[in-house]
């Protein structure tokens, strides 16, 4: 049964997730969190601070004996907005690696938004119908817009918690201009957002992270008694609560805080010195100092969509990483096949959008597949090229959306660079190598699409390299009908027999030989192509 990982680098906090599969699924066997503040020198200087770095890694050291006492099989670490925004970023990476082995992956706000849409709704209850997800965080908010389980929009807005409080609320009590200017910041996100969320027919918000669970606990707090629990100078509570005897807010149906409840939490707790707002229940002393920044987001947002409320769930970012960890690994997994649809559906929405028709790609793509099966005992790459070179042979032309001309470079620009979900960079740049050398040039370790790749498996993508070229040499002639190819492997040559298509196969023949010196550079081996 493997073990898997997951940890969450984010500007407030550090999370981790250990879960092993059992039965097809993931069952988790640990967890730990730690308050670090990452972002809150990001957010004020532009850089992660040592203060701020040293004790996120101190927190890494202590999950990592939790990984190796656990006897962990695969891990993967992401760090989200603070790490997006610092300029130091890449210095703070190494040193994650020097002294965990670990490789920190910064991961965008779309990709953060995927993740969490997968671990939520892979587990949770009501996940699968149409629903709006909210993740706010310590730098950014993330809103997905989900129809049964599959993800219609995502947008990233940068209303962390830590981030607005930071810019805005840096008095005590919070003051009346910070609050004002803070407004018209989530405002005007909002409205931007706007442009891509049309939540229109929603049936349920689910929110997720540590400001939605201090809400949803302080609502449920409100809800139990008319006192919220609030020691010296909590009159202000106090009095919301016996507002709300007077004014019942709607019925708390399966945990949904309402969107009323949020505004008149998000204006008192406004009012609020740091000592008042930790003696909230459900609040906590370190999420007291930025409640109100993440409260007024969640109300302005609410109201903004004309949402009636939402409700927490405790899943999340790392809960997402766990589960395309299984995806990746058990062909059997529910989650699998959800996965794999989702991440295919972006491959070919990212090909529509840089002018390519899939269709047209598609004789391409399984020509490659074919080879890639025929040929398995001879390439011997590892499972995922298979996907990998799938992806490359549908997007393989998208460069010619800059300019025909060196098209192959820009194909490799374009796919490193685009936001495909469920690919992580270093997948995506290894996808843009294989699209990259179609033309003259060939793989060398000092190529630009080559230098961000590990060297392990530059050897690999030679080999896929030779797949693709074949492929597209077998499609030639665009007008003909797809060519049918036969494989016979040798142990000094392979063969490959065409059935001619309508218009004939002498392109594809000429097109084929011209790669048989570099098939025989690959693998060592003659390569013969035959008219059946």
């Amino acid at each position: 049964m493997p073990t898997f990982a997951a940890v969450d680098i984010g500007s407030n906090s550090c999370r981790l997730k250990i879960a092993r599969v059992v039965a097809h699924q993931l069952k988790t066997v640990a967890e730990d969190r730690e308050v670090t503040r990452l972002g809150t020198s990001v957010f004020d200087s532009g850089i992660v601070s040592p203060e701020a770095m040293a004790a996120t890694l101190r927190a890494l050291k202590r999950f990592q004996r939790s990984v190796q006492s656990h006897g962990v099989d695969r891990i993967r670490v992401v760090a989200t907005s603070a790490m997006r925004d610092a300029r130091n970023a890449a210095a703070f990476q190494a040193w994650v690696k020097d002294e965990t082995g670990w490789e920190l992956e910064v991961i965008s706000g779309l990709e953060e938004g995927r993740l969490i849409h997968l671990g939520v709704t892979s587990a949770e209850p009501g996940a699968g119908g149409h629903v709006l997800l909210l993740d706010l965080g310590g730098g950014s908010c993330e809103l997905t817009l989900s129809d049964r389980r599959h993800i219609r929009e995502t947008v990233s807005l940068p209303l962390g918690a830590v981030r607005l409080t930071e810019q805005f609320l840096a008095d005590d009590p919070a003051p009346a201009d910070g609050l004002e200017r803070m407004r018209r910041l989530i405002a005007r996100e909002l409205r931007r957002a706007h442009r891509q969320i049309k939540p229109d027919g929603v049936q349920l918000v689910i929110a997720t992270s540590g400001t939605a669970a201090a809400l949803s606990n302080a609502w449920a707090a409100v809800s139990r008694n008319g006192k919220a629990g609030v020691k010296a100078g909590g009159k202000a509570v106090a009095k919301l609560n016996r507002r709300r005897k007077s004014a019942p807010e709607p019925r708390n149906h399966l945990g949904v805080v309402p969107t009323a409840a949020v505004r008149k939490l998000a204006n008192k707790l406004s009012k609020l010195a740091l000592p008042e707002r930790e003696a909230v229940p459900g609040i906590g002393p370190r999420r007291a100092e930025i409640i109100v920044a993440g409260a007024h987001v969640y109300a302005e947002l609410l109201e903004s969509f004309e949402l009636s409320g939402f409700r927490y769930s405790p899943l999340g970012l790392r809960d997402g990483i766990l589960a395309q960890m299984l995806a990746e690994h058990d062909a059997r997994a529910s989650v699998h096949r959800e996965f794999e649809h989702e991440r295919w559906e972006s491959v070919l929405a990212t090909a529509r959008r840089y002018g390519v028709d899939p269709k047209q790609a598609e004789p391409v793509r399984t020509h490659a597949l074919q080879l890639f099966h025929d040929l398995k005992a001879l390439h011997q790459l590892p499972p995922d090229y298979e996907s990998w070179l799938q992806a490359a042979a549908v997007l393989r032309d998208a460069g010619k959306f800059i300019n025909h001309q060196g098209h192959h470079r820009h194909t490799q620009y374009i796919i490193s660079s685009s936001e495909i979900y469920g690919y992580t960079q270093v997948q995506r740049t290894i996808v843009s190598a294989i699209a990259r050398y179609l033309g003259k040039s060939r793989p060398q370790p000092g190529d630009r699409a080559m230098r961000n790749i590990p060297i392990e498996e530059h050897e690999h993508i030679r080999r896929v390299v030779v797949l693709l070229r074949l492929s597209e040499a077998l499609n030639q002639d665009r007008a003909s009908d797809v060519l049918r190819v036969a494989v016979r492997v040798f142990p000094k040559r392979v063969f490959l027999e065409l059935a001619p298509g309508r218009t004939g196969a002498e392109l594809e023949l000429w097109s084929l030989r011209r790669e048989a010196d570099y098939f025989r550079e690959v693998f060592g081996r003659e390569l013969f192509v035959t008219l059946a």
